[in-house]
């Protein structure tokens, strides 16, 4: 080959190079960014993002806090799914059976520190992705990110293998499922009811002291 065909077939190549540099440099969906949430880039097949923060509000539901997750022969009962806490997010998935997997996300961290402080009888151990934690009732496995708690936790009877890697796959919820986990807002503009069981200060958990008269 001459030194003019080389050329010619180096001036083509440049060109295809970077197109195939800028396929790989492309952005949307990553792993802190599902389905681009964050740059406002809307998800094929879901509704407007701007609706689904609406049923998020109306389900008192942090949507950074709605995380899903997927576990052999378990299916997400999608009644479960409401908000847990002040505004974080819990879902169940059940086996035929009708065994439970849990799956919580909400405000929060979990390190060394509260791993040392289980309670006596149970036992917490450093495990991928997280922390193990085992209780005579339950197991779970705990992890934290961006001041989100995640634990995903089920009875003795759910296999820890298979429960692992529950916990592996629990991950902020893109759009599509986003749709999938939140409730309908009601037509009509009709406002979320008010938790009244919710402290108006303190950690979030409910309050059933009893007033006077009983």
């Amino acid at each position: 080959m001459n030194s003019r065909a080389i050329s010619a077939c180096c001036l083509l190549l440049v060109p295809l190079s970077l197109a195939l540099a800028g396929c790989g440099t492309e952005t949307g969906t990553t792993a802190g960014d599902p389905a681009g949430q964050a740059t406002g880039t809307p998800t094929p097949g879901a509704p407007p993002r701007a609706e689904l923060e609406e049923r998020a509000r109306y389900a008192q539901v942090d949507p950074k806090h709605v995380y899903v997750t997927e576990a052999d022969g378990f299916t997400l009962a999608r009644q479960s799914a409401g908000v847990v806490g002040d505004d974080g997010f819990q879902a169940t998935y059940v086996a035929p059976d009708g065994t439970q997997i849990t799956l919580t996300a909400e405000r929060g961290t979990f390190g060394d520190k509260e791993c040392a402080a289980t309670s006596r009888g149970d036992r917490c151990t450093a495990e991928k992705p997280g922390w193990y934690r085992v209780s005579a009732e339950r197991h779970t496995y705990i992890r934290a990110e961006g001041g989100v708690r995640i634990e995903v936790g089920a009875p003795p009877t759910v296999r820890k293998d298979l429960l692992r890697a529950a916990a592996e796959h629990a991950h902020r919820a893109d759009d599509r499922e986003l749709d999938g986990v939140l409730p309908e807002k009601p037509a009509g503009g009709r406002q979320p009811v008010e938790r009244g069981d919710l402290p108006p200060v303190g950690d979030g958990a409910p309050d059933n002291s009893v007033g006077v008269g009983g």
